[in-house]
C-alpha cells in the first residue's frame, strides 16, 4: 500500500467519508466508496479492504441511530441474505465478479423504478413487500450484492422503503442488519485472502473519515423531509444502478 499516490489517498478518504454518509441513512451513497475503492485497488481486492471500514461504520451507526430498530424486518431478511452471502463467496472464488455487476445494476434499477411507481400509486402491488417470495428474493439479492461488490445498500433501502418504514426506523433497521451481515462476511473474506495485516493498516488510517461522514450524514438526514428523503434515496439508487451497468 506504500505505493499509493497522494491523489489515491485523497480518493480513499473521500470514499471512506462516503461510507459514513451511507450509514447515516443515505444508502444510495454507498456506491461512492464501492467505485472509489474498486478504482484504486481493483474490484475483487477492494471488497476485502472495504469490509472492516463498513463494520466500523455499522458499529457507529448502531450506536448513534440504532435505537428504533424493527427487529421483525431484520429476522425476516437475514436468513435469505446469508444464503446470498455464501453464494457470492463461492462465485468470488470461482468466477470473475465483474461479470455480475451489470446484472446487479439492472436489478437495482428495476427495483428503483418499481418503488418510484409505488410512491405515486400507494395501492400498486398491494401487499407484495410482505409476500414471502419478495422477502426471500430481496434477501438473497442483498447477500449476493454485498459479497460481490459491497453494494447491497440500495437493495436493502428499497426493500425497507417498499415496506413503508418511516425514516428513523428504516435507518436503525438497516444499521443493525448490515452490522450482522458484514460481520458474517469476515471469515469468508479472510478465506479468500482479501483481508490481511496490510489491508487492516489502511483501514486504521481511514477509519476517522468514516466517523466524519457519519456525523455529517446524520446532520443532513435530520433536515430532509420524509418524501424528499425517499426520493433522494431512489435517485441515488438509480444512479448507482446505472454506474454498475456501465451506462455512466
Amino acid at each position: 500500500m506504500s505505493e499509493l499516490t497522494w491523489l489515491e489517498w485523497a480518493l480513499l478518504m473521500l470514499g471512506a467519508t462516503g461510507i459514513g454518509l451511507s450509514k447515516s441513512g443515505l444508502a444510495g451513497v454507498s456506491l461512492v466508496h464501492v467505485l472509489v475503492f474498486a478504482f484504486v485497488f481493483g474490484a475483487r481486492a477492494s471488497t476485502g479492504i472495504l469490509l472492516p471500514l463498513l463494520i466500523v461504520g455499522d458499529l457507529c451507526a448502531v450506536r448513534l441511530v440504532g435505537q428504533g430498530v424493527v427487529w421483525a424486518y431484520v429476522r425476516r431478511l437475514l436468513p435469505p441474505a446469508l444464503v446470498g452471502v455464501v453464494a457470492g463467496w463461492w462465485l468470488l472464488d470461482h468466477l470473475d465478479e465483474a461479470a455480475f455487476r451489470p446484472i446487479i445494476g439492472s436489478i437495482i434499477l428495476v427495483l428503483s423504478l418499481v418503488q418510484w411507481f409505488r410512491m405515486r400509486r400507494p395501492d400498486l402491488f398491494g401487499n407484495v413487500p410482505h409476500a414471502r417470495w419478495f422477502v426471500i428474493g430481496m434477501g438473497v439479492l442483498a447477500g449476493l450484492t454485498t459479497m460481490l461488490a459491497n453494494a447491497a445498500g440500495p437493495v436493502v433501502a428499497l426493500y425497507l422503503l417498499a415496506s413503508a418504514l418511516p425514516k428513523a426506523p428504516l435507518i436503525a433497521t438497516a444499521a443493525w442488519f448490515f452490522l450482522i451481515l458484514n460481520v458474517s462476511k469476515v471469515p469468508l473474506s479472510m478465506n479468500l485472502g482479501l483481508i490481511d495485516a496490510e489491508t487492516l493498516g489502511v483501514n486504521l488510517l481511514l477509519s476517522p473519515c468514516v466517523l466524519v461522514g457519519l456525523y455529517a450524514g446524520r446532520w443532513l438526514v435530520r433536515r430532509i423531509p420524509q418524501r424528499l428523503f425517499d426520493s433522494l434515496l431512489l435517485l441515488f439508487s438509480g444512479v448507482a444502478a446505472l454506474r454498475l451497468i456501465g451506462v455512466i
